[in-house]
C-alpha cells in the first residue's frame, strides 16, 4: 500500500506559477513511476505529466509542454510539478499517482495503482 498526499495548490493569477508536491509513504518510492493528472468539473481526468522511477525520463501532455516540469527526489519520497505561465484553463484538481514498476510510463490513468486525494489549482484571468 502507498499513501500519497498532494500539497501546494491555491489561487494564482494568469501568468503566475505554482509548485505542487506529492509525498509518498508506505513502500519503496523508487519502485514507482509517478504521474500527475488533473480533473476539471464535468470533465474526464486527464494526463498532465509523468516521470520514470529513476527520474531520468519525463513525459508531458501537449497542453502543458514547455510550461510545466515534473521532477522527483527519491531520497525524500517526493514528486513535484512546477507550473509556470499558468492559464485559466489549467484550473483543475490535480492528482498525483503511482504506478508500480511499469514496463513503460503510462499516460492512461487506468494503469496507475495509487492516487492522492487531490489539490485544487485555480487560475484567475
Amino acid at each position: 500500500q502507498v499513501q500519497l498526499v498532494e500539497s501546494g495548490g491555491g489561487l494564482v493569477q494568469a501568468g503566475g506559477s505554482l509548485r505542487l508536491s506529492c509525498t509518498a509513504s508506505g513502500r519503496t518510492f523508487s519502485n514507482y513511476a509517478m504521474g500527475w493528472f488533473r480533473q476539471a468539473p464535468g470533465k474526464e481526468r486527464e494526463f498532465v505529466a509523468a516521470i520514470t522511477r529513476s527520474g531520468e525520463y519525463t513525459f508531458y501532455a501537449d497542453s502543458v509542454k514547455g510550461r510545466f516540469t515534473i521532477s522527483r527526489d527519491n531520497a525524500k519520497n517526493e514528486v513535484y510539478l512546477q507550473m509556470n505561465s499558468l492559464k485559466p484553463e489549467d484550473t483543475s484538481v490535480y492528482y498525483c499517482a503511482a504506478d508500480y514498476r511499469p514496463a513503460a510510463v503510462r499516460r492512461d490513468r487506468t494503469g496507475y495503482d495509487y492516487w492522492g486525494q487531490g489539490t485544487q489549482v485555480t487560475v484567475s484571468s
